[in-house]
């Protein structure tokens, strides 16, 4: 019943900039870690960016400096904020977080994906 949307994805050329949102909705109550992955074709799922309940973040080196993660807790949302966007960086991008609440205790979530294409 819990669900995560990403949304924002999209064609960009090198250099571009795309900002990333992930809403979730559902029976919540808490949610803790909220998170970014991405996954090229061929390659395994790489964590991105994380940010803890408290706003402690983690970013994996290849876009530290370019990327930023946030989080709503309002809103039920993250987000990633992409900046000078290179080639590599095309993947399916994921939203993960890990959700408390009275039916599953935790459990971890993901969304469905959107993709992000850096190309010429």
């Amino acid at each position: 019943q819990v669900q995560l949307v990403e949304s924002g994805g999209g064609l960009v050329q090198p250099g571009g900039s795309l900002r990333l949102s992930c809403a979730a909705s559902g029976p919540i109550v808490l949610i803790n870690t909220m998170a970014w992955y991405r996954q090229a074709p061929g390659n395994q799922r790489e964590l991105v960016a994380s940010i803890t309940r408290g706003g402690s973040t983690n970013y994996a080196d290849s876009v530290k400096g370019r990327f930023t993660i946030s989080r709503d807790d309002t809103k039920k949302m993250v987000y990633l904020q992409m900046n000078s966007l290179k080639p590599e960086d095309t993947a399916v991008y994921y939203c993960n977080a890990q959700i408390f609440n009275f039916q599953t205790r935790v459990g971890d979530y993901w969304g469905q994906g959107t993709q992000v294409t850096v190309s010429s």
